[in-house]
């Protein structure tokens, strides 16, 4: 029996550095992707990709809170969210209203100027890649999150299918523009990312008061 209790520790330990390395290759490739997406869409004028790729740093924030929260269980799986979480998710979720904010104004702005991108065609490279990897992802983090029976990194596997959501606007927007012109789909398309947006910031509030955890709807 003792031999049994020793490998399911190894294997234990094994799958909360796997959990933690997924939340780390998330923080890189939100931030590479945000850093790719916000430069192309400034250069084409495409709003919904410059925004696509502001909220990806804003997601860089929240994953940092979900490796911290990664270490936290690791050490006592049944400890409550920490003062470092509770800030991460407040700064989370003003950026998130901020981001909100501007891109609601702004896609008004544009319906109103009738402003067009010059091309969305990289918005649809970038949300193909980007529904690929976040996929990826849910289907790891899940594996992981059940492997450990835990909660907290099933419902983190969760909220990284907003990403996926948001994704698809991109391409769906982006595609659309490269297949008819329509001039006001890159800001109706914006408005769909600002709406996730939203209930992302707004769940990130709710959790910073009390210790629930992500669900299948927000992200945080």
């Amino acid at each position: 029996m003792q031999t049994i209790s020793i490998i399911n520790t190894d294997n234990k330990i094994k799958l909360y550095k796997v959990a933690f390395w997924l939340a780390v290759f998330t923080i890189v490739y939100n931030t590479v992707e945000g850093l790719v997406s916000t430069s192309l869409g400034y250069e084409d004028e495409s709003l919904s990709l410059f925004g696509f790729g502001s909220d990806s740093f804003i997601e860089v924030i929240s994953g940092i809170g979900i490796a911290h929260m990664v270490l936290r269980i690791q050490k006592n799986a049944n400890s409550t969210r920490d003062s470092f979480e509770r800030t991460a998710l407040r700064i989370t979720g003003v950026a998130f209203y901020s981001l909100v904010a501007g891109l609601t104004v702004t896609s008004i702005y544009n319906i109103w100027t009738g402003h067009k991108p010059e091309t969305t065609l990289w918005g649809v490279v970038i949300s193909i890649i980007s529904i690929a990897v976040m996929w990826a992802l849910v289907y790891a983090k899940e594996k992981v999150g059940r492997k450990l029976n835990s909660d907290a990194i099933l419902a983190d596997a969760g909220c990284t299918r907003v990403c996926i959501y948001m994704s698809v606007i991109l391409l769906v927007a982006s595609a659309i523009y490269e297949l008819t012109g329509f001039p006001y789909i890159d800001s109706i398309g914006t408005l769909g990312i600002a709406y996730f947006a939203f209930k992302e910031g707004q769940e990130c509030f709710e959790k910073a008061k009390s210790d629930k955890l992500c669900s299948s709807k927000g992200c945080c």
